[in-house]
């Protein structure tokens, strides 16, 4: 509840209840009414404790007015916020209630419930579209792109020192962050589609900035020819009117002020800054009952605003200042019958009357407006002349300049701006929504300059040229340079910045959506191939690898990066190991490899930790942008069963005990160094021919053999495990013989030695 209210209950409660007679079941009905909010209650009241006093109490006629106001009797408020006034001057944070339940009539009889949302969304983001920047709300000029995607105008970034996005609260690098002006650079597509699509709005934008510049510097001549030359181009920018109306309050010329508010508030009637600025003007001019008028309106939009309802509240307890005032006596010494102002008491009906007149047509353009805003707006203009003012009674305004024409007398010229030219301004910029023209619509606009195609993920780095993002990162495979400019992006790389440029991806989306999905059934054909890993598997030649056995890798090769990163694309995360051959290129044999995890480093290499997965057999051999590629078959193991399974279940037993008396004789630092690699030597497995390759443990045995890599590739192609297993135990057999373990010393020796 509203604190006023509540210390005006506490007063009257405290030090009136003796005077008023007022019983303690009154006070306790008066509490649950207060905390009811049945404010007609409170009002009933206060009315039969004021007609018991001999003289009217201000405060409790505070009291009633503002319980009036509440219940939304506003005549009656009125009254007994006059009869207050002339007892003692009224305080703006008296007249709080009376504001609000003014302009609470305003909305709801000017249908302004339907048009509005107060949903915690600001006029500027209602009036947001796709080519505005988020930080000064007006069409980008200039357009920079953070490394995060999102667009904002250069001068904005700069100016502002910004050290995150606004939008996505992204922090921008280190170099970014040193706000030099070298480290913005303008998006060279966006700029160019943006001058070709919105040519005049693009040329008063830069007026614009201008003006703004050689305001700062106090030229206010200059900027104001800037202004003019600005709104020429473009006559329906409404901040920009309002850039200029503030120039004028600058300069004192307050009627030209007046004329752009109003132009603003003919274009965006439902704007509260629009009204703002028509009010200021207005105010600065000394037509304070139309100032007030517009902060009404102000209100009735933004009912939140709260210095717009403060300045109200003191325009309101000024007006009634004014009323009451009288040459050489105080206003406390006045008596309603000495104003004469019971005898002009408005009854209800006259004041309300002006509220449920015909609403205004807030919904229409400003081409099907009524004959001008003044004319046009009388529904406040009643509410204001339906306060008890006797008729003859003349309104003091303290600002009214002298021998100016009163406010009811305003030249229309003044304050209504020509018709004519508000039906020339474009009904886009009214509704605050651009639209492109479709003759300008052009698909090679927009076209990446490395693979000719329409862009696919655009992506800007830092020197604000634009690419598809697999072009740019292939581009940087070979060059950590832009490929058109040739300017260093190291950092940009070492970041793996590549976020997509999301103006761009929603203009190709908005306005090329034929050739993006024609574009994107190219993408994903090109990616189902590169996928089908039988057809065409990407091929490693490096070393040997094998099934479940971990195999870390340093890719910096530029044909390596490349088909890395399409096996990430492609979701399969696999590709194919072979060691090399002098012939064919690559062996017959190979094992198939899957990333398990992937870390770049600033110079554009990678590390990449893979285990693999199965043995293939090549059938043949290809090439893709410049990586190897293979047609395979998978192997297996053929499997056994009888006598042979048994046989060979002996066999594997073996083999397994004499593997892990080998590993065992090992010296401490060999091991560590093969556990630290490889891991430790795997358990049996429950079932041996579980697997289509084998147990693990005899593949982890065959990597930390001593073996060249042909005597292991001629074990990774057998099919049979009983042959892999016999070789297996004459390389251990021959290991052993070169190497023998040492010899334990029996107990007598250990004795002798510990002595």
């Amino acid at each position: 509840m509203d604190v006023l209210l509540e210390n005006h209950l506490d007063y009257f409660i405290h030090d009136n209840t003796a005077a008023t007679g007022l019983s303690p079941e009154m006070l306790a009905v008066t509490r649950e009414a207060f905390g009811a909010g049945d404010f007609n209650l409170l009002a009933e009241i206060y009315s039969s404790q004021l007609a018991d006093l001999r003289h009217p109490d201000r405060s409790l006629c505070l009291l009633k007015a503002d319980a009036l106001s509440r219940a939304g009797r506003i005549a009656e408020a009125l009254d007994s916020y006059c009869i207050a006034a002339n007892l003692d001057r009224l305080r703006p944070n008296e007249l709080g209630s009376l504001v609000d339940c003014i302009a609470h009539t305003l909305r709801v009889k000017e249908c302004l419930k339907e048009c509005t949302d107060y949903n915690g969304v600001s006029e500027d983001e209602h009036s947001l579209e796709l080519f505005s920047c988020r930080l000064c709300k007006c069409l980008l000029i200039e357009p920079t792109t953070l490394e995060c995607g999102h667009t904002f105008c250069k001068p904005c970034i700069e100016d502002d020192g910004i050290k995150e996005c606004e939008i996505c609260r992204y922090k921008l690098n280190k170099t970014n962050r040193e706000l030099k002006p070298i480290g913005f650079r303008v998006n060279v597509v966006l700029r160019c589609l943006l001058g070709k699509w919105f040519c005049a709005e693009s040329e008063a934008r830069r007026c614009w900035l201008e003006g703004d510049r050689m305001r700062n510097e106090r030229g206010f001549i200059n900027a104001l020819e800037k202004y003019n030359k600005a709104i020429e181009k473009a006559p329906s920018m409404c901040r920009l009117l309002g850039r200029r109306a503030e120039l004028h309050m600058e300069m004192n010329n307050f009627r030209q002020a007046i004329q752009d508010g109003d132009t603003m508030c003919r274009l965006t009637p439902l704007s509260p800054k629009a009204h703002y600025v028509k009010a200021l003007a207005l105010n600065k001019a000394g037509y304070n009952e139309e100032a007030l008028q517009e902060y009404f309106y102000c209100l009735a939009l933004k009912p939140n605003w709260t210095s717009v309802k403060l300045e109200t509240q003191k325009m309101l307890s000024e007006l009634f200042f004014s009323v009451f005032k009288t040459d050489g006596l105080p206003t406390s010494s006045l008596r309603p019958h000495q104003t004469g102002l019971a005898s002009h008491l408005k009854p209800a009906s006259l004041l309300l009357s002006s509220l449920h007149s015909t609403p205004r047509r807030w919904n229409q353009t400003a081409t099907a407006e009524t004959k001008s805003s003044c004319e046009d707006s009388k529904t406040l203009a009643s509410v204001l002349a339906a306060l008890p003012f006797s008729p003859g009674l003349k309104r003091k305004f303290s600002g009214e300049p002298q021998g100016s024409a009163p406010p009811n007398k305003l030249p229309r010229k003044v304050l209504c701006s020509d018709e004519a030219s508000s039906s020339q301004m474009p009904a886009a910029c009214c509704s605050g929504r651009r639209e492109v023209p479709p003759q300008l619509l052009d698909s090679a606009d927009m076209e990446c300059s490395v693979c000719m195609r329409l862009f696919y993920e655009p992506v800007t780095p830092p020197c604000g040229h634009t690419f598809c993002m697999n072009c740019l990162e292939r581009c940087l495979d070979h060059n950590p340079k832009c490929p058109l400019c040739k300017e260093n992006i190291t950092e940009y790389m070492a970041t793996r910045g590549y976020h997509k440029t999301l103006l761009m991806e929603e203009m190709l989306q908005r306005y090329l959506s034929e050739e993006l999905i024609e574009r994107s059934k190219v993408h994903q054909e090109e990616m189902a191939e590169l996928s089908n890993l039988t057809q065409e598997v990407p091929i490693f030649i490096c070393t040997m690898a094998f099934p479940t056995i971990p195999c870390p890798l340093q890719v910096f090769e530029p044909c390596y990066r490349l088909m890395i990163r399409r096996c990430m694309e492609t979701g399969t995360k696999q590709f194919g190991m072979c060691i090399s051959d002098d012939i064919k290129g690559f062996a017959d044999y190979g094992c198939m490899l899957e990333v398990k995890d992937m870390k770049f480093q600033p110079d554009g290499r990678s590390v990449v930790d893979t285990v693999g997965v199965s043995r293939f057999r090549v059938l043949s051999h290809g090439h893709r942008d410049g990586y190897n590629t293979a047609k395979i078959e998978h192997l297996e193991d053929q499997k056994v069963d009888g006598e042979e399974l048994a046989e060979l279940q002996k066999l594997h037993d073996s083999v397994y005990e004499q593997a892990s008396a080998w590993f065992t004789s090992l010296k401490d630092n060999m091991k560590n160094q093969i556990v630290s690699h490889f891991g430790q030597l795997p358990e049996k497995d429950p079932d041996m021919q579980g697997s289509a390759s084998g147990p693990a443990w005899c593949w982890w045995l065959l990597a930390v053999l001593p073996l060249e890599k042909r005597a292991q590739l001629s074990i990774l192609a057998m099919t049979t495990l009983r042959e892999r297993l016999s070789t297996t135990r004459r390389v251990l057999s021959l290991v052993t013989r070169k190497h023998p373990p040492p010899r334990r010393p029996s107990s007598s020796a250990a004795a002798s030695s510990s002595l």
